[in-house]
């Protein structure tokens, strides 16, 4: 599968089919969203917010979750707000989305069965990480969009100017509903 997208961008580059996406690396809009990796959301959440390329900042990851204080997500805000100058972030979760039912549990067994051996998890638990806390899920996507939106607003690096608001879209509609 990876070839077939390789030789479509082949072909993409050939053909000049980037030129209506140049543009520079600093966000029209001055926004960074943290949002689902989902699949469904790839061209809804822009269409639903009618935001085109080089508009916005878009972080994604797995539940729209910030699983570490200093992790990849909070690095990324950081950049887009002191060398990118985004001064709003949104936190987008979305309806039915796979994370919610996460169970570190379960994911171990998963991993176990698929060859990676107890010792390297172990190993893992030693140097310090909780399981249980970094793949987690969450109730519902409005409390996981608030717990994000508290993570940001209450982080030590995240300047108080920047405005922290959180939503859910319908990841079928598209409709996205405020999280206060």
């Amino acid at each position: 599968m990876i070839d077939e997208l390789l030789k479509f961008n082949r072909e993409f580059v050939k053909s000049k089919g980037y030129e209506r996406f140049i543009t520079n690396k600093y966000p029209d809009k001055k926004i960074a969203i943290v949002s689902c990796m989902d699949t469904r959301l790839t061209e809804l959440l822009p269409a639903a917010l009618g935001i085109k390329n080089g508009d916005v900042k878009i972080i994604k990851n797995a539940g729209a979750i910030i699983s570490h204080p200093f992790g990849s997500v909070i690095r990324s805000l950081l950049v887009a707000i002191y060398e990118l100058g985004v001064n709003e972030v949104m936190i987008v979760g979305h309806t039915d989305c796979g994370a919610k039912h996460m169970d570190s549990e379960q994911m171990i067994e998963v991993m176990k069965k698929r060859g990676i051996p107890s010792e390297h998890i172990d190993m893992m638990r030693y140097c310090g990480i909780d399981f249980k806390s970094w793949l987690r899920g969450f109730d519902t996507p409005e409390g996981s969009v608030r717990e994000t939106v508290a993570q940001v607003q209450k982080h030590p690096l995240i300047p108080k100017d920047i405005t922290v608001r959180g939503f859910v879209i319908d990841s079928t509609t598209g409709e996205l509903a405020t999280v206060v």
